[in-house]
């Protein structure tokens, strides 16, 4: 079952705040993926990481062509 995405929002300290199609809001917490996936080092630019929107479909979240995370990683590890 996926858990769409309907909005995101960038907060300070690398977070994000998700609000999902069923209503649930969680906060999602992107630093700890700097230091496992370099292509997540790019976000440490406060600029590019405020352009985070939401993913055609509510399958994710997106910031550009490269830099991705899916509903599911949102709402799994989501607090």
């Amino acid at each position: 079952m996926f858990h769409k995405v309907k909005r995101v929002q960038a907060l300070p300290h690398m977070r994000l705040n998700v609000e999902f199609v069923n209503g649930y809001k969680k906060t999602y917490d992107v630093k700890p993926l700097l230091g496992r996936f370099d292509v997540f080092n790019d976000l440490t630019q406060e600029g590019l990481f405020k352009l985070v929107r939401v993913d055609v479909g509510g399958h994710g979240v997106i910031w550009n062509d490269y830099i991705d995370l899916s509903c599911e990683e949102l709402w799994v590890n989501g607090v």
